[in-house]
């Protein structure tokens, strides 16, 4: 039987629901969560901090958003605690979870729930 090549996967950027005003949704991404436009066109735009890349898409469906989420690792997470607090979203207790992550979680303006976590030594 002959064999078939796999390709090999190498990176995931999310579709992230941004919500029903693109302008609205960068400014948030790039002024309060640190994060540098990369492209844009139509309703969608790229952003990047680090590692970690998005697709914002404007969409006016909440039940989209809200149903959004992703977890992203972090090497500083007392430090992005201290940057992200303030942020003008709803930021949750940063705590040790009982599977033994270090967390805290934001729910975007959009509706989107973005975990950060760093793992126990």
């Amino acid at each position: 039987m002959p064999t078939v090549s796999q390709a090999t996967l190498l990176t995931v950027t999310p579709l992230v629901p941004g919500g029903p005003n693109l302008a609205d949704a960068l400014r948030f991404y790039s002024e309060q969560l640190g994060f540098a436009v990369t492209w844009q066109g139509g309703e969608m735009a790229g952003v990047r901090r680090g590692h970690i890349e998005f697709n914002l898409v404007q969409n006016s469906n909440r039940v989209w958003a809200e149903n959004a989420s992703a977890s992203i690792g972090v090497d500083d997470l007392e430090a992005l605690y201290g940057e992200y607090r303030t942020a003008a979203a709803e930021v949750g207790p940063l705590e040790m979870k009982s599977w033994g992550r270090r967390e805290f979680h934001m729910i975007l303006p959009s509706g989107v729930c973005l975990q950060f976590y760093q793992a126990a030594p």
